[in-house]
């Protein structure tokens, strides 16, 4: 993987970092609604990209298993690891959102 490339996943890192902050800075005098469909569609464009990462790395496994000559086998370990990494935040993400749930569903009246 190139300079180039890595400071090009850097940049999208930090894209998806400011805009979660932005989110989450939006304050008390917001309407609720808006936080919500904001949250929902970060948590869906996050889906998203993991699932385009997990397909990318898939499809480039495949083209270095049919023997392609453009495709390097670092290539092919650097995307299968970031899909798995993004996988594994999404997953972490998900089970603080069921923890957080279950907790406010025991809380008493």
């Amino acid at each position: 993987m190139s300079d180039m490339q890595i400071q090009n996943v850097l940049a999208q890192m930090r894209a998806l970092s400011a805009r979660a902050a932005g989110g989450a800075e939006g304050g008390a005098g917001g309407a609720s609604g808006t936080q919500r469909a904001d949250f929902a569609a970060l948590l869906k464009q996050s889906v998203d990209e993991v699932n385009a990462a997990q397909q990318q790395a898939s499809r480039l496994a495949t083209r270095f298993e049919q023997g392609a000559p453009d495709v390097s086998l670092a290539e092919v370990m650097i995307s299968s690891q970031k899909a798995s990494l993004q996988f594994e935040a999404v997953t972490q993400v998900r089970n603080r959102l069921i923890a957080a749930y279950q907790e406010i569903m025991n809380m008493q009246v």
